[in-house]
């Protein structure tokens, strides 16, 4: 901030109104005196005071408006289009309404006077700045760029000429900017670039781009469901397809074989990583891109959705020294996002974590991630292998695909490691079957796994539009709560903005917890099926990801239909 302080009034101000220790003050002042600077950087850097309160001191002390809970909402968006993204960014400044015959301007340093001259000749009106904290005009100014956005897809595709010159716009490759930034007039960079900015607002997690006799179909999967977008025209298939080929730096004149790239984008401030798989199909090539945000908050296991009961017995199992400690559930379950919470929780300065995956989807600060390579013979067993070699304590294994992976997580275990991987099964009692079926002899699955977590992922109801109901006879039935007494309330999303009119936003993990003691070790040594196992798991209190899920209807996060649809099958009793 290089505001120029008038000095002792704002100390006053400071000791007056925000508990600032006059002493400290006469402190901070020799301190100044001694070596320069601004008092109340001083202050702040000496963590006396917040800058928040430094912000609303010089409010005070130069009679500006105080912002603190800058929205959106208050923003005038007629005035956005005057000020270009990168400026608003660079000066920390944004226009927030008019008034009279001023635009007030919210910002962080009131003594910016050049940028503050700036703003003036793009209003057209004079200017009062007012003052926010960083965080606050950040985020607000994200939101209202993010909403002003032009150029939707379907507004692009209506732009678009026939010309032949498509093919050689769509080889034009920009250095990576944000795309809220973007101004290249090029129609198909335009439309893959609103495509993209569209799917990151919209949250979802892979973008399909279909190839059918007639024309494109781009599809969004959000919360883990897959919505039509867009069917450009089948004369802009080979433009767009060879636009995200050589954004991904594949080759654009290979259309017989598979390839797989990946490249990073920036959209309303946000870092976003895209892996991009290219498959040939009759009709042209099929490409998914999967997107990754950089600055994705890894969850804490109480965020994933473990129940109160469970979560406790989930973080005494990743206390444990030794043992294997397995996630099932198919593709997109959310095993990986569980086991990184795992981690997470259990990672210390004293702790040495390895983990071998493939791929890398998220850095864990910390632990030592290793990618998984079989064009250089870098697989999970090899990889394996060479990670016991690091003294490891805990091992994460990304999947236990084969025999060898398997046999070597068991000696790992059976050698003192804690040992965390994934399978894919269809509940916790048939990952063991699973096991044996790799060739794995039962004893050794009895003596190394601890425990067997089965999961899957439920949209939630939106609560922006959610609304209760009565449900029907048959509902009761399907959820296997005909006899349950009291009719209880259940609740559905109606659809709104917020969730763009599917009545869901978000997901959360329900869980299966089996844990292997002395009785499930014999059932396991013997080869016991599969449901007998569960059966005796059932008797000793673990709850199936069935009855997990009616729990979470009856709380009124999620629907009969969603907890059908996840589980497969309808609970009947």
């Amino acid at each position: 901030m290089t505001v120029a302080y008038g000095q002792p009034f704002l100390g006053r101000i400071l000791c007056d109104k925000f508990a600032l220790a006059p002493s400290k003050l006469e402190e901070a002042l020799t301190t100044q005196g001694e070596k320069g600077g601004l008092l109340g950087e001083l202050l702040v850097k000496q963590r006396l005071i917040r800058e928040e309160d430094l912000l609303q001191a010089l409010s005070i002390q130069l009679d500006l408006p105080w912002m603190p809970h800058l929205e959106s909402k208050m923003v005038d968006p007629t005035l956005i289009q005057k000020i270009p993204i990168g400026f608003a960014r660079r000066y920390r400044m944004l226009p927030v309404y008019q008034e009279d015959d001023h635009v007030l301007v919210a910002m962080t340093d009131p003594l910016e006077t050049a940028a503050l001259d700036d703003f003036r000749l793009l209003l057209g009106h004079d200017v009062k700045p007012a003052l926010t904290t960083p965080t606050a005009l950040v985020t607000c100014l994200n939101q209202v760029y993010d909403q002003a956005a032009t150029g939707t897809a379907e507004q692009v595709i209506e732009g678009l000429s026939s010309d032949n010159d498509l093919d050689r716009l769509a080889n034009e490759l920009n250095e990576p900017q944000d795309l809220l930034d973007a101004t290249d007039e090029a129609p198909v960079i335009r439309l893959v670039n609103s495509l993209l900015f569209q799917a990151v607002k919209q949250r979802a997690s892979d973008i399909h781009f279909e190839s059918y006799e007639k024309g494109l179909v781009v599809r969004y999967r959000i919360d883990g469901v897959l919505y039509p977008v867009l069917s450009p025209p089948k004369r802009l298939q080979a433009s767009i397809l060879a636009r995200l080929k050589i954004m991904a730096g594949l080759n654009i004149a290979e259309k017989r074989l598979p390839q797989d790239g990946r490249f990073g984008i920036r959209t309303a401030g946000k870092d976003v990583d895209l892996r991009v798989s290219v498959l040939p199909t009759s009709h042209g090539e099929r490409v998914v891109l999967r997107l990754l945000e950089k600055e994705n908050r890894l969850l804490n296991l109480s965020d994933i959705g473990i129940s109160s009961q469970w979560l406790s017995v989930m973080r005494q199992l990743i206390q444990l020294s030794h043992g294997i400690i397995l996630v099932t559930g198919p593709t997109g379950s959310g095993k990986t996002t569980t086991l990184y919470a795992a981690l997470s929780q259990i990672n210390a300065p004293d702790k040495n974590i390895i983990t071998v995956e493939d791929p890398v989807e998220y850095q864990l600060q910390g632990i030592s991630q290793m990618q998984v390579n079989p064009k250089i013979q870098v697989t999970f067993a090899s990889g394996l292998r060479s990670i016991l070699r690091q003294d490891p304590d805990v091992i994460m294994i990304g999947e236990i695909r084969d025999l060898e992976t398997a046999e070597i997580a068991i000696h790992a275990s059976l050698t003192g490691h804690l040992v965390f991987s994934t399978l894919h099964t269809n509940d916790a009692a048939g990952a063991v079957t699973r096991l044996i079926d790799m060739g794995i002899e039962p004893f050794l699955i009895a003596s190394s796994v601890v425990a067997i977590v089965a999961q899957r992922l439920v949209r939630q109801v939106c609560s922006a539009c959610r609304k209760p109901y009565d449900p029907t006879d048959e509902e009761l039935i399907r959820l296997g709560l005909r006899d349950a007494g009291e009719r209880p309330k259940l609740y559905r999303g109606m659809g709104c903005t917020v969730c763009t009119q599917t009545g869901y936003r978000g997901r959360s993990g329900i869980y299966e917890f089996l844990l292997v003691d002395d009785e499930i070790r014999r059932l396991i040594v013997a080869k016991t099926d599969s449901s007998v196992i569960q059966e005796a798991a059932l008797k000793k209190g673990m709850s199936t990801l069935k009855q997990e899920g009616v729990g979470r209807v009856l709380q009124g996060l999620t629907t009969t239909e969603e907890v059908i649809r996840i589980t497969q099958q309808q609970v009947v009793t």
